[in-house]
């Protein structure tokens, strides 16, 4: 199985998960679609697949403007002729406490991680039914449990699996496949540009990215996902065990929790 001559978009693609998923999907045959804001990566993305014989269009495109979500649809579809499937991966994180934080930050988080995906979501939608394809969303185990000093992080991705998870209703008898996949923490930029309690970008990673799963990893999840037609990933130890003591002890989970978390170096806890 794989997804051969499938047309597929894939959202946050120049680093991390995305530009991972890109090159295996480009690797499988798929007609690969690459969207993120930076003109230059995708100018080097796109020369790099193409030397490898893939087909592939790069747009720029900022997620959080309805309009640029809309033209890369539209770009897609001009160049491909359909959508097969979508994957919402574009999304930034954050680290300060709620009271520190500036409210601005927060409208950010859900700016880029639900709202950039409800855009290309609502506009691709249309060409993925035709084709009983895919919409997926990366969310993260904080989508499933609150994620302490994360608040703007976690409201985003609860609000996306929400919003996928009625889509998957919705559309139970069109043969449309949403699928929410949770990595955990990972190794990407992410934690580098999360936006401190002012805006600024954090900087330093304050994990040790080197123990984490690789992007590489996850990109090859997220593909046998899509093809077994999975409904929920759940990925890392760690994110299986916050599931199963969320359901039975979740008073417990919530002081195991913060007692990780505060560990972090320069812990914005106080």
């Amino acid at each position: 199985m794989s997804l051969k001559g499938k047309v597929v978009i894939v959202t946050g693609a120049s680093s991390g998960i995305g530009l991972a998923c890109v090159r295996a999907l480009a690797k499988q045959g798929a007609k690969v679609v690459i969207a993120a804001r930076s003109v230059d990566k995708l100018a080097q993305i796109e020369e790099e697949l193409r030397n490898q014989g893939a087909e592939v269009l790069s747009v720029a495109v900022d997620v959080t403007s309805e309009e640029d979500c809309r033209m890369l649809v539209e770009k897609t579809v001009g160049r491909f002729g359909g959508i097969d499937v979508l994957i919402n991966n574009a999304g930034i994180s954050m680290r300060a406490m709620f009271v520190d934080l500036d409210l601005n930050v927060l409208k950010r988080l859900m700016d880029v991680n639900f709202w950039g995906a409800v855009y290309c979501t609502k506009y691709a939608l249309p060409y993925i039914l035709k084709n009983k394809g895919s919409v997926v969303g990366v969310s993260s185990i904080a989508g499933f449990k609150g994620l302490p000093a994360r608040t703007g992080y976690s409201a985003s991705k609860f609000a996306l699996y929400g919003f996928l998870d009625t889509l998957r209703v919705e559309y139970l008898r069109q043969g449309l496949h949403v699928m929410v996949i949770a990595p955990g923490f990972t190794s990407s930029n992410i934690r580098r540009t999360a936006l401190a309690a002012d805006g600024s970008c954090q900087g330093e990673s304050p994990r040790e990215e080197g123990k984490m799963m690789s992007a590489e990893k996850v990109a090859d999840y997220l593909i046998k996902g899509i093809l077994r037609k999975k409904r929920t990933v759940i990925l890392t130890a760690e994110g299986k065990a916050v599931m199963f003591l969320k359901s039975l002890f979740p008073a417990l989970l919530d002081r195991l929790e913060y007692q990780f978390m505060s560990r972090e170096p320069d812990s914005p806890f106080k």
